[in-house]
């Protein structure tokens, strides 16, 4: 039965792999490019939507971006920015899955949203996922004045791997290495002013299990079995570059996820508490690899979001957020 289990999941992998060729030139993997799905989401009333915008000076479809702005903004002042990344095991997924979580807080009036959209493993791999985010972070920066846009409030959101690229984005503002050399606005920096990660990737080397395997998204991210890659593993770990500098970070992560180990967070959550960051952890119980249930999840986004990039006098509680009740019959 294993062998029957472990051929099937080979021909599987084989499958997603077969339209991907190998440049002999960079040995990375590149895949026909393909647009995102359709968009299955209406704009929400109260929303002004300028959708595929390049943020990389591409023609690529990954390597752009929807912007979200209220039609009736509350005040006159520049406007913070929350900015959502996907997730997907770097290999599948698009910014329209952004949409339901963004458009609340723009539909207010609080805040403009954006959601970006990066190239996937299966065409490119690491670095070019933290490239593609970082010239996304700048283009906003860049279009700041046009769009009435705060550059210095833009806060960040992602969920899976999507927070593994937030995560990324909040620990490595100051390292060069990782901006690229995408988009028109080289002069512009990428660093963001707080973090929500949910349940992201955070230190590949210690993920252990199957995620050491040759085919797992963590190895297909960095183009090798991460074991086998060590390097290349710890460059694309948040954990590697937390600083003192880094920004505010709010971690949730379910309990019982059977994907992202639920220490992928604690470890994160300790490496930034030791280097003095300001970091809040508040463990989902009982949840799973998202779909959280409980409305205190939103809600405890919400006001993080509220107080590090409105300035609101509000406290975040790390408390374990549990199960909703379940509801009584008549």
């Amino acid at each position: 039965m294993k062998t029957l289990a472990y051929s099937i999941s080979q021909a599987i992998l084989l499958l997603m792999l077969s339209n991907i060729t190998v440049s002999a030139q960079d040995q990375q993997p590149r895949a026909v490019r393909t647009e995102p799905p359709a968009r299955r989401t209406k704009i929400p009333d109260g929303v002004r939507a300028e959708l595929d915008l390049p943020y990389a000076d591409t023609d690529n479809p990954r390597q752009q971006l929807d912007l979200f702005l209220p039609q009736s903004p509350k005040s006159d002042k520049l406007l913070p920015v929350i900015v959502f990344i996907h997730g997907g095991a770097w290999r599948m997924g698009d910014r329209r899955s952004g949409w339901g979580m963004i458009a609340p807080p723009v539909q207010r009036g609080d805040y403009a949203g954006v959601s970006v959209g990066y190239r996937l493993s299966g065409e490119a791999i690491w670095p070019a996922q933290i490239h593609d985010c970082k010239a996304a972070i700048r283009w906003v920066k860049g279009n700041a004045r046009k769009y009435h846009l705060d550059p210095d409030r833009i806060g960040v959101i992602g969920t899976s791997a999507g927070g593994h690229l937030v995560a990324m984005l909040g620990t490595s503002g100051e390292v060069k290495s990782l901006d690229g050399k995408l988009g028109h606005f080289l002069t512009e920096n990428a660093r963001i002013a707080c973090v929500v990660d949910e349940f992201g990737p955070t230190d590949l080397l210690a993920m252990g299990g199957s995620h050491v395997n040759p085919d797992s998204p963590e190895s297909i991210l960095i183009g090798g079995a991460v074991q086998e890659r060590k390097e290349a593993a710890q460059n694309a770990s948040p954990i590697s570059f937390v600083a003192a500098d880094n920004p505010p970070f709010l971690l949730l992560h379910g309990t019982n996820d059977p994907a992202v180990p639920f220490d992928q967070s604690e470890r994160l959550f300790a490496a930034l508490k030791k280097a003095g960051v300001n970091a809040t952890f508040v463990p989902v119980v009982g949840a799973g690899h998202g779909n959280f249930a409980s409305p205190e999840v939103p809600e405890r986004v919400q006001l993080f979001f509220d107080r590090y990039l409105r300035g609101a006098d509000v406290a975040i509680s790390s408390e374990p957020i549990k199960p909703p009740a379940p509801r009584k019959l008549p």
